[in-house]
């Protein structure tokens, strides 16, 4: 059922470098290559999505292991080899990694006018390393997706993005570069301890207690960079504002998915303990950052950069489904992931639309727009709705989840994660009344154009996936279901018999699993709070 004759993987991680070499061998005048150069970047991205659709229809939801699994010795002495594979909590970010990048390459048709080959080079290799990250199941592998990441995102802010370009560029790769260090040094530890970087060894790992601390801290100096969290997040706003608005797009919709993938796909399942010790430090932290940035996205007069702090909210909700340690609340946090991947990225597009007609940001120059742009009208104010949870769509199911999982950990992290819910209406409002409503009083606003037929495709799937997801959300969370209930039945397990390092294997596991928190007694014992387990 879930293999296929050929490496659908290792197709679907390299193909786009395939895309890129194509590319990079056209030639002719500058016209005639940048017209190539996007029609080859697109017919290669949407084979890949073809590839990955194919792969989630072929995945098996009722299994918890990894599928599709490749395996290649390459450095055997060491322990170390070429693995791909996916499981339930991996294969749907392929899925969105592969439909984000066609539609940032259909988004940048018209605005990206100068050396158009490179910058669609630098798109085609970004998505294979975006995939690989999430195919990898060995730790080098893994480490090289994962800093590979920051190569052509930094070219893409550095060199076709606004005025500042450089400093934020360069303000990002060093934020994310300086975490990985530690991170790097994290698993030469644990290769040193288990003698291998097999990821799916690694899970069987029952690492000393002690040991357990030390490398969840050097992990979450790296991850925390990514999602990213409070107070490490200063990067962010700027990336978002100089970057293009594709490449806004996929930092947002993808790159910001890598930090809380990489709590669930180590931190959490490798190191049971300590994610049960931090727990309450990840909390506090995430409750500062849903709270803070709320607050600080209600100041902002700078579209781009109000969507970026609200983006940093919204993954603080994530921080917080993740180490609530229950079934809910890890759902809703990867159901939230994939919401805030579709909804904030198609949120960047929305205001890519009006940047590139008028070329400013500021919330101040328009009003009014509404009567001049029906449908852009339309099409912002449902991605809006879901940005702030609104019930059917796909923004409501993963918050209610989090706060479900919150609730059996503490009633006041509960309370606190979901005043985000509350400050986020008021931001996201504040924005489209501004924007649509009111007098149109600009002059230069009364012949701006609605959205163009290539604009209305870009939005399309986007639209459908967040009614989809919203109205019918079972059929996408049954794909992480089996991974998830396995993730917390090795938690229980672990903090249940921690002298005897009990440890429940992931792979092979069935979807049957308790329905129950584990971590709140940490809280009440460690923070003083009131939980209750469940």
């Amino acid at each position: 059922m879930n293999q296929v004759g050929f490496p659908l993987l290792s197709l679907i991680t390299f193909l786009p470098l395939l895309g890129g070499a194509v590319i990079m061998s056209v030639r002719g005048d500058e016209a005639t290559v940048a017209q190539n150069a996007r029609w080859t970047a697109l017919w290669t991205s949407l084979i890949v999505l073809g590839l990955s659709l194919i792969l989630w229809w072929r995945f098996d939801p009722a299994q918890s292991g990894f599928q599709f699994v490749e395996s290649l010795a390459w450095l055997p002495e060491f322990g170390v080899g070429y693995r791909m594979g996916v499981d339930g909590i991996s294969v749907l970010f392929v899925l969105l990694s592969t439909l984000l990048t066609p539609i940032c390459i259909l988004a940048s048709w018209e605005a990206i006018t100068t050396r158009v080959r490179e910058f669609m080079l630098a798109f085609l290799v970004l998505e294979t390393m975006m995939v690989g990250m999430f195919c990898a199941l060995d730790f080098v592998v893994f480490y090289m997706f994962f800093e590979g990441v920051l190569i052509p995102m930094y070219l893409i802010i550095g060199v076709w993005g606004g005025p500042r370009r450089v400093y934020a560029a360069i303000k990002f790769f060093l934020y994310t570069l300086a975490g990985s260090v530690l991170m790097l040094l994290a698993l030469l530890a644990m290769w040193h301890f288990a003698g291998t970087t097999d990821m799916t060894v690694l899970l069987r790992t029952a690492f000393p207690q002690t040991m357990q601390y030390w490398l969840f801290l050097a992990f979450l100096a790296s991850f925390a960079v990514k999602v990213p969290m409070w107070p490490v997040h200063t990067w962010l706003p700027d990336a978002h504002v100089e970057a293009p608005t594709a490449g806004s797009v996929i930092l947002a919709g993808v790159l910001l998915k890598m930090g809380a993938y990489g709590f669930l796909r180590f931190s959490v399942p490798m190191l049971p303990q300590a994610s049960a010790y931090f727990a309450p430090l990840m909390f506090a932290l995430s409750v500062i950052a849903v709270i803070y940035t709320s607050l600080v996205a209600l100041a902002q007069t700078d579209m781009k950069k109000l969507i970026a702090y609200s983006s940093v909210a919204h993954m603080g909700v994530v921080t917080v489904g993740i180490f609530s340690l229950n079934i809910q609340g890890v759902s809703g946090a990867l159901f939230q992931m994939l919401s805030h991947g579709v909804v904030s990225g198609a949120l960047f597009l929305c205001v890519g639309v009006i940047y590139d007609r008028m070329h400013t940001r500021e919330i101040a120059r328009y009003g009014g727009l509404a009567d001049r742009m029906p449908a852009y009208a339309l099409t912002f104010m449902l991605f809006m709705m879901a940005s702030v949870g609104l019930p059917g769509t796909s923004g409501f199911v993963g918050e209610i989840l989090v706060a479900i999982g919150a609730l059996r950990v503490n009633f006041s992290l509960a309370l606190l994660s979901s005043t985000g819910m509350i400050l986020g209406a008021a931001y996201m409002l504040y924005l489209y009344r501004r924007v649509l409503f009111g007098r149109l009083t600009k002059p230069d606003l009364r012949g701006i154009l609605d959205l163009s037929p290539r604009e209305a495709l870009v939005f399309a799937p986007l639209v459908v996936v967040t009614l989809w997801m919203g109205v019918y959300p079972s059929s996408f969370s049954r794909f992480f279901d089996a991974s998830v209930a396995a993730l917390v039945r090795n938690q229980q397990a672990a903090m249940a018999a921690p002298s005897a390092h009990a440890r429940v294997i992931m792979a092979g596991e069935g979807a049957a699993g308790p329905q129950s928190g584990v971590v709140s007694f940490a809280v009440s014992l460690r923070a003083g709070s009131s939980g209750d387990v469940r």
